[in-house]
């Protein structure tokens, strides 16, 4: 079989066996039987993945109890997935889980020859035209992430209507990232595929899987890297942003010679570098674009911190980063000198990492919710102090703006009022309304059109949709169906960095 009908493949039985664990259960020979009879033919006699994802702990984490006697009992929609209900009891489906939760017996890296022999280039991709396909304007993009059925809309913001929906790999998380011009997006799945998309003609240019559980990318702001960052192996893997061949991997060990896996990576293009967060040691990483060239790792400037940082925020110089720990601790760190400048007085679990930033009376203050607690933080972006502490319906995961409008928008999505999300006054600091989409289902992750006339709010279930608002009179537009939308992300938003959405 070729490379593109193995790709195909993989597309069409994409979702075969994922599984995961409902409760403890000790592996069994059974369960191993029962694997290597139903699931190791598209993922793998290692579970390494195939023409299927990977099935390691790892890949299955984010997959809920209830998602997985779902997708046992009837397999997965749009796929090949079978539904096992007529073959396997519940006893047998549920040692299966259980035994795809503990990792292999033996193991091996996901090495940079094992990434060389995963490297697709698409044909007749480097002939396609310099100029889009559809008649939308390409700035104007928004990217659906569909996690229901692992697919992209692509959506037209000015008509708010589909133009385009193409299959991705199994699980997408991070992001996608565009590069500076918006006419190429890099995503990575959960099991370590990059891939690389040319939004202008609607088609995929080339993949690579970097490893086997993948965080996120990072694409350098002159448009000719591609930085991922793993958690299984404990790897950065540099790739060529022309058609995503490798140029480096990085064993990520700290000064003290300790492993960690890595938290995300980002791009910081005001400073030409990027900037990796790591998990397991107290160290962030700026590594300069101008240090980068194939066949050999790039120079590596690690900064010494007082705690592991769980995420963080840029400010938009790019000067600073304002990160919190996992117990809720704050510190900010002055990447030009490469120190912590400040502590911040932080609780519960800020979502630092979907900060946002505005000017209010006089001074830019940035604002983030919090993962544990019905508050966001307000800090001042001069003095570091919390100007406020705003309470909210319950924690919540984004917080999203725009230039153009009086608003940041909150969700509430890890408590009871997860179907409403509020509106803050950004002078204010008031609550100024709110909006319920669909009650009693989960609402979340905002994201403006291009000149925040319109916010689009993510239903985020599997015949969820998206709902568009007006921004001014927070008036239901219209309604898109979706499966199970978790993110959106307009083009010109993330290419210009604005203060209002994450970067």
């Amino acid at each position: 079989m070729n490379r593109f009908l193995q790709w195909l493949a993989a597309y069409v039985l994409a979702g075969v066996c994922q599984t995961a664990a409902i409760g403890g259960q000790a592996a069994t020979v059974d369960a191993a039987a029962l694997y290597g009879q139903h699931c190791a033919a598209c993922h793998g006699a290692d579970r390494l993945g195939a023409m299927g994802p990977a099935l390691l702990p790892e890949s299955l984490e984010r997959l809920r109890p209830a998602e997985l006697a779902t997708v046992l009992r009837e397999g997965r929609a749009a796929t090949q997935m079978p539904g096992f209900a007529g073959q396997l009891d519940n006893a047998k489906l549920t040692d299966l889980a259980a035994w795809l939760r503990t990792g292999p017996a033996t193991s091996r890296p996901w090495a940079a020859a094992d990434i060389r022999v995963s490297h697709i280039v698409y044909p007749a991709t480097d002939s396609l035209p310099a100029t889009p396909v559809f008649k939308a304007d390409p700035a104007n993009l928004f990217l659906v992430v569909e996690a229901g059925s692992h697919h992209i809309s692509v959506l037209d913001g000015d008509r708010l209507e589909p133009i385009h929906r193409f299959r991705t790999r199994f699980a997408l998380h991070g992001g996608p990232k565009f590069s500076q011009d918006g006419r190429y997006v890099f995503m990575a799945s959960r099991d370590g595929w990059v891939s690389k998309y040319d939004l202008w003609n609607l088609t995929f240019t080339a993949e690579i899987r970097v490893g086997l559980n993948t965080r996120n990318v990072a694409v350098s702001d002159d448009g000719k890297w591609v930085l991922a960052g793993n958690t299984l192996p404990q790897t950065l893997v540099l790739l060529r942003a022309d058609d995503l061949a490798l140029a480096a991997v990085i064993d990520v060990k700290g000064r003290n010679g300790r492993a960690s896996r890595v938290s995300a990576v980002y791009d910081a293009a005001p400073r030409h570098s990027f900037i990796v967060a790591l998990k397991d040691i107290p160290e962030v990483w700026e590594i300069p674009y101008v240090s980068m060239k194939a066949g050999t790792a790039p120079a590596t400037r690690m900064i010494a911190l007082d705690d592991v940082l769980d995420d963080f925020y840029f400010d938009q110089s790019y000067r600073h980063i304002l990160g919190a720990s996992r117990d809720g601790g704050g510190q900010v760190v002055d990447l030009a000198h490469g120190r912590k400048v400040a502590g911040l007085a932080l609780s519960g679990m800020p979502h630092l990492g979907s900060g946002i930033t505005w000017v209010r009376d006089g001074h830019e203050v940035m604002a983030s919710p919090n993962l544990k607690q019905g508050s966001i933080s307000v800090i001042d972006m001069q003095s570091w102090q919390t100007v406020a502490t705003v309470p909210t319906n319950g924690p919540g995961f984004f917080l999203r703006s725009h230039e153009n409008t009086p608003y940041a928008w909150a969700d509430a999505m890890m408590s009871p009022k997860r179907d409403t999300l509020q509106l803050i006054d950004k002078q204010t600091l008031a609550v100024a309304g709110s909006v319920t989409p669909s009650p009693g289902r989960t609402a979340a992750h905002v994201e403006f059109t291009r000149d925040g006339r319109y916010a689009l709010v993510s239903v985020m279930e599997r015949d969820g949709a998206i709902v568009v608002y007006d921004a001014r009179t927070v008036r239901e537009v219209k309604r898109i169906p979706m499966d199970k939308p978790i993110g959106k992300y307009n083009v010109f938003n993330k290419t210009t960095r604005s203060s209002g959405t994450s970067h």
